[in-house]
């Protein structure tokens, strides 16, 4: 059921405003829309509540979850990100079993799977007339192997969708940084890719981009990139550097408390978008992307919805020594994106044979009853009057589910649910920003009747019937996702003597700078420990000056022989994605003595920075 808010007596404003709106002299703007230039900021709301998706994006935003699948030489490297530089043989699954990862994926609630064809090694997963770095030379099934070719075929077999990630990063293409050679080249790939393999869903590729052989900065055709997409596949989205799915802004699974569709952020594919987004002081991470304050300095607004991306592990490909986040996390990243108008991208990496691994199977499962337990039972009963609906007699409740009929446009700005209560109504939530689903939690209550407040809008508001639940979130895992926890940091001092509180509080708001010359992290433990590993959380004000990107990390006994114990590595996609960065260990090193040995740094600048630094070792042997 579908209501149409077009007044509330509590909000006289809102009345105002909602009465100026009729279906007659509503004009959709479909995708995008450039504002008439003496327009008024009246004139801009009324445009902005009219902009409404594609009915490929609506089609995309029902999707609620996909599953993302890393799958390529780091799978065999233990890398996260590849050099380019690897030998093919290294990509050899014993027991490759596509449609165990799609039986898989379907039995879990997913509607379609996306595959790393090419990661930034440049490794491709088919058999390339591009480049020899690919699955053609590797021992794999004699070179003739076709990863993606056998996806399609479990994809058909299941009834999924696929979706295709093609990195525009080449690590190993000898043209990267010569632009227009390589941009031929990268064309070349997506139109094989989107040629010979039927109907692809959705396109992603990132924006991640270094410097060539040439020592070159490569430069991207965007817009070619995306002609050849929407002449091959015209029905496919295109994610996240593309106009159809923008990427939410982290890699966290966490959608914004007020996450607008409606957006003046400009694609990467618009003429001059770089400085379109600057002179309007926004990007992909910021936390305002659609208010109206916005909307007054703004000349076009886009439909662009969110997707949440996000990995099962800690990692994005697969790591022995890395086990699935807890169930409790997982229903926290559902209800923090499907739950904030977003689609929930899922990574689930196979493993070494060729097969999701059991324990994420497993609690992908569980995951999937969780959702399907909660939302099953839904506790309305129907309209009571206007803005208003009955509950099942003697329920208790604490979560609801409110929907706009996005295909009309996302319009709600502030709204508050109310509850009757033994007679009184009460407050129980609030929230800004509705979109395609928003769910709210709250303490339980009992009522016989709830209310939506609608405090702002943009013109009329169009939302379904609310559904209203009993939900009980998954106990906390009472161990950590990884079976690794930090080590106490009671008695660790710095082998130089220097002040490194900073780096050993628990306020990821400090910051900590390395002395002058130095981009060395040295600490002493004060014990041996059992070193698993270690975390670098970077700056988190918002800066980017002297994050960690290449490194190497060693070990001691005495503080004077060192052994590394790590080989070197990268911090991939630190800037745009400031998270804690967990690096394991194959397997535990006793030591006194640790060092993070950074040998350049992702801004190129000559310090380094971090919020923290922890020790990692075995459940048992830390708090």
């Amino acid at each position: 059921m579908k209501l149409s808010f077009r007044n509330l007596a509590a909000v006289s404003a809102v009345a105002a405003i909602l009465a100026t709106s009729c279906d007659s002299q509503e004009k959709k703007h479909v995708k995008q829309v450039t504002f008439p230039a003496d327009a008024t900021m009246e004139q801009k709301v009324e445009i902005a509540s009219n902009l409404v998706p594609e009915p490929k994006q609506l089609a995309w935003q029902d999707l609620e979850m996909t599953a993302f699948l890393h799958f390529g030489v780091n799978t065999f490297t233990d890398r996260e990100w590849g050099e380019g530089t690897e030998d093919p043989n290294v990509f050899n699954p014993t027991n490759l079993d596509t449609d165990q990862w799609v039986k898989t994926l379907k039995d879990a609630g997913f509607k379609l799977v996306m595959l790393t064809a090419k990661h930034h090694d440049g490794f491709c997963l088919w058999p390339s007339a591009t480049t020899d770095h690919s699955v053609k030379s590797s021992s794999w099934m004699n070179g003739q192997g076709d990863v993606v070719k056998a996806l399609r075929e479990s994809c058909d077999k299941y009834d999924m969708k696929l979706g295709l990630y093609l990195s525009p990063w080449d690590r190993n293409a000898p043209s990267y940084g010569d632009s227009p050679a390589y941009n031929d080249l990268f064309v070349a790939q997506l139109t094989e890719l989107l040629s010979n393999y039927g109907k692809i869903d959705e396109v992603w590729f990132d924006g991640a981009c270094g410097e060539g052989p040439n020592g070159k900065k490569q430069e991207y055709d965007f817009v070619r990139f995306h002609d050849v997409i929407h002449r091959l596949q015209p029905d496919a989205v295109v994610a996240i550097s593309g106009e159809d799915v923008r990427w939410v802004g982290n890699e966290a699974g966490q959608g914004r408390e007020t996450e607008w569709s409606v957006t003046p952020l400009t694609p990467h594919t618009i003429a001059h978008s770089d400085s379109i987004n600057s002179a309007l002081d926004i990007n992909g991470m910021s936390t305002d992307l659609g208010s109206r304050e916005l909307i007054a300095k703004a000349d076009r607004l886009y439909w662009w919805p969110a997707e949440v991306d996000v990995s099962i592990r800690p990692g994005w490909f697969f790591h022995d020594t890395e086990q699935p986040k807890s169930l409790r996390e997982l229903a926290e990243i559902y209800m923090r994106s499907v739950g904030r108008n977003a689609v929930l991208l899922l990574n689930i990496p196979p493993n070494r044979q060729g097969r999701i691994e059991p324990a994420d199977s497993a609690r992908l499962i569980e995951l999937k009853q969780w959702i399907d337990r909660s939302f099953s039972d839904n506790l309305v009963e129907g309209p009571a009057g206007d803005l208003t609906w009955k509950i099942k007699p003697d329920s208790e409740f604490n979560t609801v589910v409110l929907a706009e009929d996005i295909a009309k446009g996302q319009r709600v700005e502030k709204f508050h649910i109310e509850a009757n209560i033994d007679g009184t109504w009460t407050k129980v939530t609030e929230g800004t920003t509705i979109g395609k689903k928003r769910i709210l939690m709250f303490p339980a209550v009992k009522a016989s009747e709830i209310r939506i407040v609608i405090n702002s809008t943009r013109g009329k508001a169009e939302i379904f019937a609310p559904q209203a639940y009993m939900v009980e979130m998954p106990q906390a895992a009472g161990q950590s996702i990884t079976g690794y926890v930090s080590a106490p940091v009671d008695s660790w001092k710095a082998a130089d003597g220097s002040d490194i509180s900073a780096l050993t509080d628990k306020d990821d708001a400090t910051l900590w700078t390395a002395p002058a010359g130095s981009r060395e992290i040295t600490i002493d433990l004060g014990k041996t420990e059992d070193v698993s590993g270690f975390v670098y959380i970077p700056r988190q004000d918002g800066k980017t000056d002297g994050m960690a990107f290449h490194y190497k990390f060693f070990t001691s006994m005495d503080g004077k022989n060192w052994a590394e114990a790590k080989t070197p590595g990268e911090f991939s996609n630190i800037v745009n994605n400031p998270i804690p960065q967990r690096v394991y260990l194959g397997s535990p090193v006793k030591a006194r003595f640790v060092k993070l040995e950074v040998s350049d740094n992702a801004t190129g600048d000559n310090g380094l920075t971090a919020a923290a630094f922890r020790v990692l070792v075995p459940q048992t042997g830390g708090k």
